[in-house]
């Protein structure tokens, strides 16, 4: 993943900005795009400042942890289910959440979904 320009180069871009320098002069003068240029006036315009926001990350977590008690109660009937077949019991309540999404639910609630041979 990329890393964020620092906000020192923003302020030196919006400066010259606010000199009279079009987005795009200024886009060359410091070696960057005129549509970062026009994305940081916009923040600087909205929000007073030109930090950047936070990189990478979970964002969408919740989404799956909100159906945690139906995902929960569905492993406990089947305990030999797949993930495409939790997430097919899923979408037929009205729940989308992809597999993925319902494996890094299954690893952050230590469940394990292993095939095992019946023991007898």
């Amino acid at each position: 993943m990329s890393k964020a320009l620092s906000v020192d180069l923003r302020a030196r871009v919006l400066a010259a900005v606010s000199a009279g320098a079009s987005h795009r002069e200024a886009a060359e003068r410091f070696g960057v795009s005129a549509a970062s240029v026009s994305r940081w006036r916009n923040l600087q315009v909205r929000q007073g400042h030109v930090r950047p926001g936070p990189l990478g990350g979970d964002r969408h977590s919740y989404k799956t942890e909100a159906n945690a008690d139906a995902i929960m109660s569905w492993l406990e009937e089947h305990r030999d289910g797949t993930l495409f077949e939790l997430r097919d019991a899923l979408a037929a309540q009205g729940i989308a959440i992809s597999k993925s999404a319902l494996h890094r639910f299954l690893v952050r609630h230590n469940q394990t979904r292993k095939k095992r041979l019946a023991t007898r």
